[in-house]
């Protein structure tokens, strides 16, 4: 797919300057720089991806960058820790810290311009043994203790440089869960045991990390949160009570990990201003579109195109409100993506494994360059918050 608002800036730029060069007679060649997400994004959105830096960033030189590393700077300015500040990797033993994948994340954004979202301080999944073991005999004020601890040693290590944290990760049930759409307090081990006030604890967590970290906005995160359904219905009646007990809950993240095994669900925008009107900001937080794929491995052209067009969806739905303050993609090369692993899917992200650009990247750069001529903030629509 051509860019055409990106192929006229070309032009343009290279016309005035063969003028320059035949008016003084310099021999030199000049070429435009290249078109890139970060670069064509709104001042007031930032364009991330995730990135495992344990393993693709503890040793990088900013002299010499790998490929991957040359496009993680150029393509985007906000980083998530896919990986390396979960429970299991970040806090392996009770009384053991290992911030080396963390700290690796924190050392590339900052010598190329980036910004960093924190994830995640409370989660059902990716726990260590220990925390799984100690927690079938956990009483509420042990758990509490243990939370709170990591929750302060983490967030005040990295105080300053975390500009959203998704701070209570995938709490809420499916309806096709046992018991449907409800707290996670079975599977959640903090939750578990202080089921008698799950939301107090939840509310505690935020308080923790705001007092480490008051200037960092900090987020509910959840999958199959993108439009408004029963799950979505019950993060807006958490919110609405965290918010009323004084809780400095500040954003709402749908993650946007789709398939195109199933619908795209159109009230996303609508979605997003509801929490909006709370006063709370909004994010795409992980998105990827992954798909079932034929004997050979390879995707229709009817799927690319799909793809692409979930892609942009998701993106429009964040540029059309002005609260969304970021769009961020769960890896963009399929080389690294997490879904073959867990799913019977693939082709999810934006680049192949050798980087070469989908049809879905093409959409998501033409859309941010027709949203922000000249590169000025959002000017959103007047019927959107």
């Amino acid at each position: 797919m051509s860019h055409p608002s990106s192929t006229k800036r070309a032009v343009a730029v290279a016309a005035s300057t063969l003028t320059a060069l035949a008016l003084t007679g310099t021999a030199v060649q000049a070429s435009p720089p290249e078109a890139t997400l970060r670069a064509e994004a709104p001042q007031d959105l930032k364009i991330g991806s995730a990135v495992w830096a344990q393993r693709d960033l503890l040793d990088a030189d900013p002299q010499n960058p790998t490929e991957f590393q040359q496009i993680l700077a150029s393509e985007f300015d906000s980083l998530t820790a896919e990986n390396d500040m979960k429970w299991a990797e970040i806090h392996p033993e009770p009384d053991v810290y290992d911030f080396s994948g963390a700290d690796a994340l924190m050392a590339f954004p900052r010598a190329n311009g980036q910004e960093v979202r924190g994830h995640t301080l409370l989660w059902h999944s990716q726990n260590p043994d220990w925390v799984t073991e100690a927690s079938e005999t956990w009483t509420c004020d042990e758990a509490r203790d243990v939370l709170e601890d990591h929750v302060r040693t983490v967030v005040g290590r990295y105080a300053g440089d975390i500009y959203e944290w998704d701070v209570a990760n995938e709490l809420i049930q499916d309806e096709w869960d046992a018991g449907g759409v409800q707290l996670r307090t079975e599977a959640n081990p903090f939750l578990k045991a202080c089921s008698e006030d799950p939301v107090g604890l939840i509310g505690d967590v935020f308080r923790w990390t705001h007092e480490e970290d008051p200037e960092s906005v900090l987020f509910l995160n959840d999958y199959n949160a993108e439009g408004i359904n029963a799950k979505t219905d019950a993060y807006y009646a958490l919110a609405q009570e965290l918010l009323a007990d004084g809780v400095p809950l500040q954003g709402f993240g749908a993650q946007g990990h789709l398939s195109l095994q199933y619908g795209f669900d159109e009230s996303i925008q609508a979605n997003f201003e509801r929490f909006a009107d709370l006063g709370l900001k909004v994010a795409i937080t992980e998105a990827d579109v992954r798909m079932p794929l034929g004997e050979d491995g390879e995707p229709t052209a009817e799927q690319i195109a799909l793809q692409a067009e979930r892609y942009d969806k998701m993106l429009q739905a964040c540029l059309n409100v002005a609260s969304c303050t970021s769009f961020t993609v769960w890896g963009f090369d399929d080389g690294r993506s997490w879904v073959p692993g867990v799913f019977p899917e693939g082709y999810a992200t934006i680049m192949t494994e050798d980087y070469e650009k989908k049809p879905a990247y093409d959409v998501l750069l033409d859309s941010l360059t027709e949203a922000t001529p000249g590169k000025s903030p959002r000017t959103p629509p007047g019927l959107n918050k």
